[in-house]
This record gives C-alpha cells, structure tokens and sequence, in this order.
C-alpha cells in the first residue's frame, strides 16, 4: 500500500535537510579500523571536568521529575556575569533551538531578515520557514566582512538582523568598532541577534563580546550562546539568550516549548560555570593548535581565513564535496561547505593534536 500524501507548507520547498555530518560508525566501516579523528562539528575534544560529571550523576537520579523548566539557578549566575535581571535569559536545547524559537516569536510572511554569508546554515533555514525574505550580506572580495553594506543593511526598518560573530563557518569577527557601529546602526523597530557560539575562543583586545553593550544598548537586542563547543556539553544540548528587552524575551517564552531543558543538561552547565578552568585550559590548547594548524595549511599555498573559532575554513582548491569524502578513507571527517561561491572550502575543527595531524597528513594525500 502506498504512503498517503500531504501537502506540507510551501514555505519548506526552499529548505533542504541540515547537514548534521555522518555518524562515527558509518566512517568507522569505510576507513578500515584507522583511527577517526572528528572534525566537522567544532566540539571541545578535551573532557568534562569531574565537577560536572558529579553533578550530572546526581541529576539523572531524578530523571522522573521534570526540569525547573526557567532553569533558574543557572540563569540567576548568568544574570550576575552579564549584569542583567535573571527574568532576561532563556534558555534552549542549544542555541540552535533558540534561534527556531527566535524566528517564530519575530517573523511574519514577507518580512525582511539580514544575516552575513556564507552563513550558519539554520539562520536562513529558521527565516525561511516562517515565509520571510533572507538578505545576505557577503564578504568583500579580499574575503572580509562587508562592514558598509552590513551597516547599510540593518538600517533599514527590517525585522531580524542575526550573524554569528565570529562567523560561522568563515571564522571572521566584527573588530570592537565595527560592533559598535553596528549597533549605532540598528534600526529602532528591528531585533538585532548577535550568535556568540564561539565567543569563548575570541581571546584578544580585537574582539569585544556583546554582553558588554548590552545593558546600556537602546533597542532590542539578543546575544545567543551555547554550552555546546568550548563547556563541552554538545550531547546534552543547551544553550542560553541573553536580552535588553522584556518584550523580545516574553515573545520567545511564549513560543518555546516549557520543559526545554532537560535536568542532566542544567545540572552540567551550572557546574561548568562554576568550575571553568577546564574550559579556559582547553581554549588555550585549541588556540595553540589552531595556530600550528592556519601555519602548516598557509605552508602548503591554502588560503586559510583568520579564524576567531575553534574551526579553519580552508579553501582547497577542489571540489569540497570530493575531497571530504577522500578524508574520510583517512579516517578523518570535515565538513564540505556547499553554499554558493565556497564549493571549495571546507570547514575543519581543531582538534586534539594527533587529530590534527591525522588531518594534515590525510589532506596532503587527498588534494
């Protein structure tokens, strides 16, 4: 008998599956026992400290109740770092799942929403769905980010403004300057959503978080992170926003589902934050890692973007497709881009030091 039919809403015909990368044991089939080195979704390779996994042991003993569905002890120790009322953080399964609940709380059929390119690929796909227009702002031809057509761009009345800063996958920062300048831009009636991801890697006086504008910022603005890459907490999925405006959080409570969070997850997160050592040890591995790796690519005549993240976004030369699946045979898993204009690079994570060369040596025989 075949499956009925059903006409699913148009808004998804323009929306392809996201690309979540091949699961370990498909590459462990295809590499013949060779040891994988995973690095295509920028994940923290270094362990959780005991802190936290003492604390997820105690929390999985009341996996029958349900969660504080407001995580309240972990937003009140946010609420303090940021400097903003506890009532002003949300919470998320990743903040992936936040910038869904973003979309749906803001966006109306036929608004308009910016975001740089190449770009995070749900920051688009979330538009999309609720029927707006996505606007890109691209790079410069020197592979910079446009900061006059950004400036120009948010200006405008449109609704939603999101970018990731530093970008993903490019790497690239808006410089404290520009920051500013873009938020001097922002148009009153727009939500400007900044997606610091990866803000726990941008070390440097060239770089300036956004929690620090945003108590005395004078329109709606969100700043999105996550306990997924350098908390290393990827598999418990949670992730946090941060506002100025209650209007803007009250609209996402509304839309978010209420136990969005599970127990093992807030549990982990508030014990990471309390213990953050591990976290600051494995940055300054990663950054260190990072360097050697941006020298020996640059070495081979690769054009390596800067990159503020815990990833390189490597142009090859070659179609990105066919040389991720050539590292695969190497055991060695990256993530081809396919947006347009960048079929050619491919974004790679930095990973514990013999991942790494497991990577270098594995690239050196697939291009």
């Amino acid at each position: 008998m075949p499956a009925p039919k059903f006409a699913l809403r148009p808004e998804l015909a323009g929306i392809g599956p996201y690309n979540a990368g091949l699961a370990l044991e498909d590459v462990a089939r295809r590499c013949g026992g060779q040891p994988i080195a995973k690095l295509a979704s920028n994940e923290n390779p270094f362990g959780l400290p005991a802190e936290a996994l003492a604390a997820m042991g105690a929390a999985i003993r009341n996996a029958h109740l349900y969660p504080d569905p407001e995580a309240r002890a972990l937003a009140g120790l946010l609420a303090r770092q940021a400097g903003i009322p506890a009532e002003r953080v949300i919470f998320g399964g990743g903040s992936e799942d936040l910038l869904n609940v973003l979309a749906r709380a803001t966006l109306r059929a036929g608004d308009q929403a910016v975001t740089l390119y190449p770009s995070f690929p749900l920051h688009e796909d979330y538009a999309r769905m609720m029927g707006a227009a996505v606007v890109r702002v691209g790079l410069t031809e020197g592979r910079e980010i446009d900061v006059a057509a950004l400036l120009a761009a948010v200006a405008r009345p449109v609704r939603l403004t999101v970018l990731a800063n530093p970008m993903n996958p490019a790497g690239l920062w808006l410089h404290p300057d520009e920051l500013a300048a873009l938020l001097r831009a922002q148009h009153p009636e727009s939500v400007l959503c900044l997606d610091e991801a990866y803000v726990e890697y941008a070390l440097g006086a060239d770089y300036q978080p956004g929690t620090e504008l945003l108590k005395d910022h004078d329109k709606p603005l969100l700043i999105l992170r996550t306990f997924s890459k350098a908390w290393g907490l990827a598999g418990l999925r949670i992730g946090y926003g941060l506002s100025n405006c209650d209007d803007l959080i009250r609209g996402m409570n509304l839309v978010r589902t209420p136990f969005n969070v599970n127990a093992v997850a807030q549990a982990a997160a508030l014990a990471v934050i309390r213990h953050p050592e591990a976290m600051r040890a494995a940055v300054v591995r990663t950054l260190e890692e990072r360097a050697r790796m941006t020298g020996a690519l640059i070495g081979r005549g690769l054009e390596v973007l800067p990159s503020k993240g815990n990833f390189l976004f490597v142009d090859t030369g070659k179609a990105s497709v066919e040389v991720a699946d050539r590292l695969i045979d190497h055991g060695v898993i990256v993530k081809p881009w396919k947006q347009a204009g960048y079929e050619t690079f491919i974004r790679v994570s930095v990973g514990l030091p013999r991942e790494n060369d497991q990577f270098l040596e594995a690239l050196a025989q697939s291009l």
